[in-house]
């Protein structure tokens, strides 16, 4: 790669000059880091010797003696802490009014939570920072889709907040990302030695200030900024180089690690000196910071979901509930989003003609047993698009409940709109998407209702409570309220809770769609899609499907 240039490297040398004339120690006091800023120099070294100096004088590591706290406290250190610390919980917990009703901490009061968890409920560090990297891995990996975003510089500083980062290279080497790492200050302790092992085994490389481009956005796709943390203290001159690097110069998407670097942990980026990025992902607190209130990027997670409820009830937390099985999940509403500018580049296998099946119904089912293998929700949702004779389409989503040679079938209220649709126009289409895959299936043909001795057994193969919902279900016609539902549901309910036998409506049944096409889609880079369309044909009197491949 490309030596470190331009602003960045008169930046570096700016710093080091400074420091050198000053002889100033490092960590740098309040007084010392405003002393800098006052030094006769180019405007681009003024501008650096500001920044930092907001950066030191607004960062908790060097906050006043006079203010609340001297030096903010990791969770991490709590296991350490005097039992003073216990007494800062009296004060409450602040939250911020809005939707989700999340609570946001002060340094304090996260402390007194912290030191619980770090206490009698036995949490360790190396514990926490493997949920911490795999809860801002996550987050990534639900935002930047490895096919736009592949490349990852993690910028890790020497404390706990770089090995967050350290555990997240890894998660997304193994998310399929390319993960490279800037690392200029290692720590010397066992946890972070092994961290370096177990990346080094996987052969991701790790870098040099002098070896980073000064446009990191020639050379990568996501920063991810590990740096400082809220409880990083010691030499800041090699970071504070490429905090600046990241703020001054154009780069790709950024992703601070529990708080951005440069930033008071309850006032934010008080002077605009600290790190401004797309996404914040905190992790290594119960719930989002004081100081997260000012963050104005696209995207803020919570991440690490490991609170226990006796925690959450004796602290009154509002946390946000966790979708699934994910370990992160998203504060607030996104930005406003271009959606012209919404786009997947496809990565997938080719999908040729000399290796599918002659026979459509074989390859739709490779592809349906691929979709279920796959895990996809709901792989057998399709859309049903009908047709009235007033020539007017509308659409819907069913699921499939068989298909063979004959058709593919799924049921219905024989009084609902796309029924009254079939009867007058009996042609349909049907359209599986599975997104996991990238592809698609599409299928038309003509319709008609299945026998009622079919419709009868797969009835009553239901549960008993969908059973009753289709006797309660006026289906698409209107009614008052949806108590009304409720109440006839219960009422039948109990009619039935006998155990006997609940009749099939008479207006209820199936449909079966007998293919006279199908089309088998599968996306690729560049929008250079796969179509391969089945369509049939007489040959010798045998019906054989002909493939072509259509344009993308």
């Amino acid at each position: 790669m490309m030596a470190l240039r331009g602003k960045t490297r008169a930046a570096m040398r700016c710093f080091f000059l400074t420091q050198q004339q000053l002889r100033l120690p490092l960590p740098l006091t309040p007084s010392s880091a405003a002393d800098i800023s006052s030094i006769s120099a180019p405007s681009s070294h003024r501008f650096f010797s500001f920044t930092c100096s907001s950066l030191f004088r607004h960062s908790p590591l060097f906050a006043p003696s006079n203010q609340a706290f001297s030096r903010p406290i990791s969770f991490r250190e709590l296991h350490s802490s005097p039992p003073s610390i216990r007494s800062f919980a009296a004060r409450g917990l602040q939250t911020m009014p809005n939707s989700d009703s999340v609570t946001y901490l002060t340094q304090r009061e996260a402390a007194e939570v912290d030191e619980i968890l770090m206490g009698p409920l036995g949490f360790s560090v190396d514990q926490l920072m493997e949920l911490a990297g795999l809860s801002v891995a996550t987050a990534i990996a639900e935002v930047y889709k490895p096919s736009e975003y592949n490349r990852v510089l993690a910028i890790c500083g020497p404390g706990n907040n770089g090995g967050d980062g350290l555990v997240a290279a890894r998660h997304l080497f193994h998310f399929g990302y390319k993960p490279f790492i800037c690392y200029p200050k290692r720590t010397p302790k066992p946890l972070y030695s092994g961290l370096v092992t177990q990346l080094e085994s996987l052969s991701v490389p790790f870098l040099s200030v002098e070896d980073l481009p000064a446009d990191l956005s020639k050379e990568f796709d996501i920063v991810v900024d590990a740096m400082f943390g809220f409880s990083f203290h010691g030499n800041y001159s090699i970071y504070c180089s490429l905090l600046i690097s990241i703020v001054v110069i154009r780069t790709p998407a950024v992703v601070s690690v529990d708080i951005p670097s440069g930033w008071h942990v309850e006032e934010g980026d008080v002077n605009g000196g600290g790190m401004k990025p797309d996404m914040l992902v905190e992790v290594s607190l119960t719930a989002p910071k004081l100081g997260a209130k000012n963050f104005s990027g696209a995207h803020h997670f919570l991440g690490g979901r490991f609170v226990p409820p006796a925690i959450v009830d004796k602290y009154k937390l509002h946390l946000p509930p966790y979708p699934g099985t994910s370990m992160c999940v998203r504060i607030g509403k996104p930005a406003h989003i271009d959606i012209s500018a919404l786009r997947e580049n496809y990565i997938s296998p080719e999908f040729l003609e000399e290796q599918v099946a002659a026979d459509p119904f074989v390859q739709f089912r490779r592809w349906f047993d691929e979709a279920v293998e796959a895990g996809l929700k709901e792989p057998n949702a399709m859309g049903l698009s009908t047709v009235g004779k007033d020539g007017k389409p509308s659409s819907r989503m069913v699921l499939l409940k068989g298909f063979d040679q004959d058709g593919f079938v799924w049921y219905t209220n024989y009084e609902s709109q796309k029924a009254h649709q079939l009867s007058e126009n009996p042609r349909a289409s049907l359209l599986f998407y599975w997104d996991g895959l990238n592809r698609q299936v599409r299928v038309e043909g003509s319709v008609q209702k299945v026998s009622e001795e079919e419709s009868e057994q797969y009835f009553h193969s239901r549960p008993r409570g969908s059973q009753i919902g289709a006797i309660v279900s006026k289906q698409s016609s209107v009614i008052p309220g949806r108590q009304v539902l409720y109440e006839e549901h219960k009422e039948l309910q109990e009619k039935f809770s006998d155990g006997s036998v609940i009749p099939k409506p008479i207006n209820w049944g199936g449909y079966r769609l007998r293919p006279e096409l199908f089309e088998f889609w599968q996306g690729q880079q560049s929008r250079l899609h796969d179509r391969l369309q089945y369509t049939p044909e007489e040959v010798k009197g045998t019906r054989v499907w002909k493939i072509v491949r259509l344009a993308p």
